[in-house]
């Protein structure tokens, strides 16, 4: 049984047998040939003399290996370990040449500002100004006006005293000897807060934090004077505000420091207060100390000057200054005086010379009046048709003030490039802070643990690059400050 199963399942039997083991013998020649031919190709192709190896390319060092090599130093440096660093570098046609974690949002600071006046000069052109205007309720008879005298604010930030006097002189020359009514101040042109509300409560009441309504005087700021006390820890004499601001109860808490500690006031106010606190330090010395504070109500309070200068001039007031209510019905009125403000490109210049918040946040909040949109609504739309989209851009306000503003450096850069290689291209250059040898054009922004820079900047070879350095969360403002100038260097030897 068991060869019977054994014969029926073996393909050697009989005469085959022979056959059947030649096969095997043939298939295991043929493997073994191929593993010999395998291992010899092996063995021959590991050979460097008998097969010659490619020579490696040389590599070509990049351009901005120095700028590289800058920035990894700083990201590891002590100072600056726990800092976020964005760079980017653009040429004059807006290509992006060399970027640093440029595609992450930063808190812009004060280089956003760029954004806001670079739109403006854009959308208006650099000789658009702005108008506020001097109504009437009744016309002017017999010297007589039986009615309101009224100052209708148009958003201009640069509105002066010596502008109110310039509107009493002709007043004067139409023969004006009394007012009946009341001396009322319009700002209702930006409705509501005259604040931003990213703003914090330690900015709003000192003069960097002015308020932004639709009628403004002397960027709504008032100088506040003290007088140290002979001793450290000893109160200083509050001595009062210049101009006048109605309306206020002042409690001051300010002590003296040291000589030569600065400045150290805050003043906590907000809007429409009756009662301002001024609290903090001044140096100790022999002169006056004077800080800026922030107007809280600043419609009354250029009402409140018209009708102290229309006084002093001799012509009799019988009603209050007061602010038109943001309620109140709008009347026909006859319009007597207007006043233009000085020229765009003036104001973007003021604003990018010294920062001006106030200045720049009127501007913002036109641009959205322009278009019955959101500010940042209007930014976003006119910078897409010029070929810029804005990933990573908030803005809760126009000037950086609020730290709840983003921009990623490379948007940053290339707003500097498209603007001066737009219609009012050199107007703008001319209009940023410049270096004593002319290779740098730029605008900065600094608060609390935040240090940006934008603008433009001249090689050893002539061309004229764009770029953004936004450094955020560092310790220490020197490092960042060697940081900016090791780098711009590097970028001027390119």
């Amino acid at each position: 049984m068991v060869c019977s199963r054994i014969s029926q399942t073996s393909s050697c039997d009989g005469w085959n047998e022979i056959e059947c083991h030649s096969d095997v013998v043939k298939r295991i020649a043929f493997v073994f040939l191929w593993l010999v031919v395998i291992g010899l190709v092996l063995y021959w192709g590991s050979r460097p003399w008998l097969c010659p190896q490619p020579h490696p390319t040389p590599s070509v060092a990049s351009p901005y290996q120095d700028l590289e090599e800058i920035l990894s130093r700083a990201s590891h440096s002590p100072d600056l370990a726990s800092a976020a660093i964005g760079f980017c570098l653009m040429d004059d046609q807006g290509r992006r040449l060399f970027g640093h974690h440029d595609g992450i949002s930063f808190i812009p600071a004060s280089t956003l500002k760029t954004v806001t006046t670079a739109t403006a000069l854009e959308m208006w052109g650099p000789d658009y100004r702005i108008k506020t205007t001097l109504q009437a309720t009744s016309p002017i008879e017999e010297g007589v006006l039986a009615g309101d005298l009224i100052i209708v604010g148009g958003g201009d930030p640069m509105l002066s005293l010596e502008d109110l006097e310039n509107w009493v002189q002709q007043l004067q020359g139409k023969g004006l000897t009394r007012i009946q009514g009341r001396i009322l101040g319009d700002g209702r042109l930006f409705a509501g807060s005259i604040f931003d509300d990213f703003w914090n409560w330690g900015d709003i009441g000192n003069g960097y934090g002015s308020p932004v309504a639709g009628l403004n005087l002397e960027h709504n700021r008032f100088t506040a004077r003290f007088r140290s006390g002979r001793e450290v820890g000893a109160s200083a004499e509050f001595l009062g505000v210049m101009p006048e601001v109605p309306g206020l109860e002042w409690i001051s808490e300010v002590i003296t420091a040291s000589a030569g500690s600065g400045d150290g006031v805050v003043i906590h106010g907000g809007e429409r207060t009756g009662i301002m606190f001024l609290r903090g330090t001044v140096p100790q010395s022999t002169r006056e100390f004077t800080v800026t504070g922030a107007v809280p109500d600043p419609v009354r309070f250029t009402a409140h000057h018209l009708k102290a200068l229309l006084q002093q001039a001799g012509i009799a007031v019988d009603g209050e200054a007061e602010a038109v209510s943001p309620k109140a019905a709008s009347e026909t009125q006859i319009v007597l005086l207007d006043h233009e403000s000085p020229p765009l490109i003036e104001i973007i210049t003021s604003i990018h010379t010294t920062s001006d918040n106030h200045e720049t946040e009127c501007l913002y909040r036109l641009l959205g009046l322009s278009q019955n949109k959101a500010s940042d609504e209007v930014i976003r739309e006119h910078w897409l048709a010029r070929g810029l989209v804005f990933e990573g851009l908030r803005m809760e306000d126009g000037c950086g003030l609020a730290r709840a503003d983003f921009i990623r450096p490379m948007d940053l850069a290339r707003l500097q490039s498209l603007t001066v290689s737009g219609p009012h291209g050199e107007a703008y250059r001319q209009s940023l802070l410049a270096s004593p040898d002319g290779t740098l054009r730029w605008k900065g922004g600094a608060m609390s643990g935040i240090r940006c820079y934008t603008g433009l900047i001249r090689t050893s070879s002539e061309k004229e690059w764009s770029f953004a350095l936004m450094v955020n969360h560092f310790q220490e403002g020197q490092v960042v400050a060697e940081l900016r100038d090791e780098l711009l260097r590097a970028v001027v030897k390119l």
